[in-house]
């Protein structure tokens, strides 16, 4: 029996798996990473500048103790390299009263206790003068929501798994893994790597890399713009906070505008079906056009010249929310994809539970209600 050369492998090194290999590698473990881009890549779905992180999570009430686990972990890692990773701006939803998001929010804010505040149109708009809702809208108020440096939470959590032994693998495409005798073993364009773990983390390519489990995975173009706001001060971070809006023409959302980026908005509730490898990658004119057309209804002057605007891939589930499990027919490989376009604010807390399950075979974080066998007829 040939002994592996490492206790784990990760494959795929966006948000969630940088994040694995950290913890991984600060438990004593050897980890090999690897992936097929360099680390900030725009590729995938771990990029943008900013990401969104709120704890009143309208998704589902079971992601409220998932998100207060990362809200803690991206802290401690801010503690840990001395970097500034997450900036608290509040968070202002803004729908019918009977929408999914607002009633969402206000379900998850009861359920957990979470500090959040009713507002009627008229008070929005007393607050916030940015926000321009129709006379139908109401909103609720979180002031613990807040952004994420995606870049750089990525960079990193790499370089302290790198502190901690790990070796980073980037640049290099998997070509093929089979199980074996004494673990696994993962096959790229450069060479052959074996470990005890393997822990797969690939974003858009998870599809093809466990392409004999079917997992119910769709890969949406979307995009967003950074906008040079005719009426900044109106929406600097002093003055409005990040706004989610459930309007007639789509689910948006809009992060203030921030020096060297501007304002960025985009949409949230639907995208094109491409495969990752040949998608369309720039942004059109008639795109930017409709939503520029929206925003502008609710939020006037927030948009201007377009400074930068690129897509990005959700990776989406029938139900939206994540995966996260082990392979049904290798109990030494765990998976976690999915992640359907709201998934970046819990990496931090997804790098540890799949530091627990290819440590432990278990974890006492409650995601039982992510588990692929949702999915499959007959299991549950």
């Amino acid at each position: 029996m040939s002994k592996p050369q490492s206790d784990v492998i990760v494959l795929g090194l966006g948000g969630m798996g940088a994040a694995a290999a950290y913890h991984l590698a600060a438990r004593g473990k050897s980890v090999i990473g690897i992936d097929r881009y360099q680390p900030g890549h725009r590729y995938g779905s771990s990029h943008g500048k900013t990401r969104i992180i709120r704890e009143a999570y309208f998704e589902a009430p079971e992601y409220v103790p998932l998100v207060r686990r990362a809200y803690q972990l991206w802290r401690e890692l801010e503690n840990g390299s001395r970097q500034a990773l997450l900036s608290i701006h509040g968070l202002l939803t803004i729908g019918a009263p009977e929408s999914e998001l607002v009633q969402g929010v206000l379900k998850s804010s009861e359920m957990y206790g979470i500090a959040c505040e009713s507002l009627e149109r008229d008070e929005i708009m007393r607050r916030f003068p940015g926000a321009v809702p129709s006379e139908d809208m109401v909103g609720v108020y979180e002031p613990t929501g807040g952004l994420l440096d995606p870049e750089k939470c990525i960079d990193v959590h790499l370089d302290l798994a790198r502190r901690h032994g790990a070796g980073i693998r980037d640049g290099e495409r998997v070509t093929s893994w089979r199980s074996t005798s004494a673990g696994v073993e993962v096959v790229t364009d450069q060479d052959t790597y074996r470990a005890g773990q393997l822990v797969i983390t690939a974003g858009p390519w998870t599809g093809r890399i466990l392409s004999n489990l079917e997992l119910p995975l769709e890969c949406w173009r979307v995009f967003f713009a950074h906008y040079d706001s005719v009426k900044r001060d109106y929406y600097t971070p002093d003055a409005c906070p990040i706004t989610l809006w459930d309007t007639p023409g789509g689910s948006y959302y809009a992060i203030p505008y921030l020096p060297g980026q501007g304002m960025k908005v985009g949409r949230h509730d639907t995208g094109d079906v491409v495969d990752p490898e040949t998608m369309k990658r720039t942004v059109d004119v008639a795109e930017l056009r409709r939503q520029t057309e929206i925003i502008e209804r609710y939020m006037p002057g927030s948009t201007g010249r377009v400074l930068e605007a690129e897509t990005c891939i959700y990776t989406v589930t029938p139900d939206h929310h994540f995966i996260i499990d082990r392979h049904p027919e290798d109990e030494n490989v765990f998976f976690a994809c999915g992640f359907s376009g709201h998934g970046y604010k819990f990496a931090s807390v997804i790098g540890e539970i799949m530091a627990d399950l290819a440590e432990q075979g278990r974890t006492e974080h409650p995601i039982g209600f992510l588990s692929a066998d949702r999915f499959v007829a007959g299991r549950s």
